[in-house]
């Protein structure tokens, strides 16, 4: 009943006054605490095709004390995957009006297990000092470190080319043009 009234306001008591307002300030005794780690993108291009095969990517983690190891690997392995979906072959494009044009699962592409290589992971662990549990996130850690591992390692071996910068996703028509656009200069 308030929802709809709080919308459009008439007959709303004019003693609640009209809006919602809050404040707040958290400060807490100890610092925050984040995940670290490193990945790394080994890539096969072919310069005919422009085609990307991910050969091997590793994902070096520290999430702190791990409580669930097998869990955070499952996190790690689903985020690189994404990661890696999002830098070689996701894309949400639109047609002149809005409408999308990749509606479905038949026009999105998205990463399957034969896209991607055996993902080798490790945990370092340096347990955190902010709080009792001495553990840090995980879960977004794989997707945040596979995008630029795949990226720069996609320019990497495009340098012989000229090419500093590539945009996602670095579908193999991008990276085909890009190696063209090299080879012309």
């Amino acid at each position: 009943d308030m929802a709809p009234m709080a919308y459009m306001p008439m007959g709303w008591p004019g003693e609640l006054g009209l809006g919602l307002e809050a404040e707040a300030t958290w400060t807490p005794e100890t610092g925050p605490n984040w995940p670290n780690g490193t990945h790394f993108s080994e890539v096969e291009i072919d310069p005919d095709t422009g085609f990307v095969e991910l050969v091997r990517h590793v994902a070096v983690n520290d999430s702190g004390e791990v409580i669930n190891p097998l869990l955070l690997g499952g996190q790690v392995h689903g985020g690189v995957a994404q990661g890696i979906g999002q830098a070689l072959m996701e894309d949400v494009t639109y047609d002149a009006d809005g409408q999308i044009l990749a509606g479905s699962f038949l026009d999105y592409c998205m990463p399957r297990a034969d896209d991607l290589p055996m993902i080798e992971t490790s945990d370092f662990v340096e347990a955190c000092q902010t709080n009792p549990l001495g553990v840090k996130g995980g879960g977004e850690s794989g997707t945040v470190g596979s995008i630029a591992a795949a990226i720069n390692a996609i320019v990497d071996a495009l340098s012989e080319y000229g090419v500093k910068d590539i945009d996602m996703p670095a579908t193999p028509l991008r990276v085909w043009q890009a190696i063209q656009q090299g080879k012309a200069a």
